[in-house]
């Protein structure tokens, strides 16, 4: 995996593990020299600020005390190594496969949701051009009808990407787009049909109702499809991306997680706060806006560099 992390300005961010000395005063013998209920504390407190979440903060320190009586933390390096497995155990839990599943019969049809500005078109994009890499022939859908630009902005990743496109007329119907789409994609013969959706407000009653209607529209053109459905999430906005998760998964059935920005300011704790609260798989991470700054998620990777271990 690609270096996590970092500003845009390519100077590393200060990591979480650097955020754990600051915490305890630098004084970080205090965490592995005599664990004590005032480091454990300040342990939790930082892994909640760094939108970990209540259960998955407590149940990494819970796991580092655990060690802690066992006489397996006693440097450093086995305290950031405690901290890591935990994080990588807590993101293979339950459903936690990051490959793309496919459809063996004809198209694999993806189906892009979240809300606008957490990078979904991008993210598209940067998918279709993983994609054509591969050898794959793919087409990308416009049914983000109603954003002013969105359309071309759709277009002109198509281009960039060397992918086949479809796109109706701006404030057209997004489920007749989407069946368009998939309906020239299986006329055509392409590998992979992607299409992009709507992101209004996740608050928006009527997103949710139309992202409903475009999830039943694809699945009458073509039985089983979406056979994914990846929702799209901003790294940076903490725990408000959580709240998203949630409307959306409660709306269609989500089938994997992409997180962008983590060049940015995220934190890092929400990918696995996300994770657990949905049993959905983490699947891409987004890491900058060229064409090729998208990495398969790797949980081993993520924790790892995470604590820097």
């Amino acid at each position: 995996m690609a270096r996590l992390f970092r500003r845009k300005d390519d100077v590393p961010k200060r990591s979480l593990w650097q955020r754990i000395k600051d915490v305890v005063r630098t004084d970080v013998s205090v965490l592995f020299k005599g664990v004590d209920e005032g480091s454990l504390e300040a342990l939790e407190t930082l892994l909640i600020e760094s939108d970990f979440g209540v259960p998955t903060s407590l149940a990494l320190v819970a796991e580092v005390e655990r060690r802690h009586k066992r006489g397996d933390v006693k440097s450093e390096s086995e305290f950031r190594q405690a901290l890591a497995d935990g994080v990588e155990a807590a993101l293979r839990k339950g459903n936690s496969d990051p490959a793309l599943r496919t459809n063996p019969g004809g198209p694999t049809v993806v189906l892009v949701i979240g809300v606008n500005g957490a990078g979904k078109t991008t993210f598209i994009g940067k998918l279709s051009a993983a994609f054509r890499a591969e050898g794959k022939r793919v087409l990308l859908g416009a049914a983000d009808t109603f954003r002013a630009g969105a359309i071309d902005q759709l277009r002109v990743w198509s281009e960039r990407a060397g992918v086949d496109f479809v796109g109706g007329a701006p404030g057209s119907d997004p489920a007749s787009v989407a069946f368009d789409a998939v309906d020239a994609g299986v006329t055509r013969g392409v590998d992979v049909i992607i299409v992009d959706t709507a992101g209004r407000l996740h608050t928006s009653d009527d997103l949710m109702t139309e992202l409903r209607k475009i999830h039943r529209v694809i699945g009458k053109r073509l039985p089983d499809a979406p056979h994914e459905i990846l929702l799209v999430l901003d790294g940076t906005i903490g725990q408000n991306a959580l709240s998203q998760a949630r409307t959306f998964s409660a709306a269609v059935p989500v089938t994997g997680i992409v997180v962008t920005k983590l060049d940015g300011t995220a934190k890092g704790g929400i990918v696995v706060a996300v994770h657990e609260a949905l049993d959905v798989p983490i699947k891409f991470v987004g890491l900058g806006e060229q064409i090729g700054d998208l990495e398969p998620f790797d949980a081993g990777d993520y924790a790892r560099e995470l604590v820097e271990t």
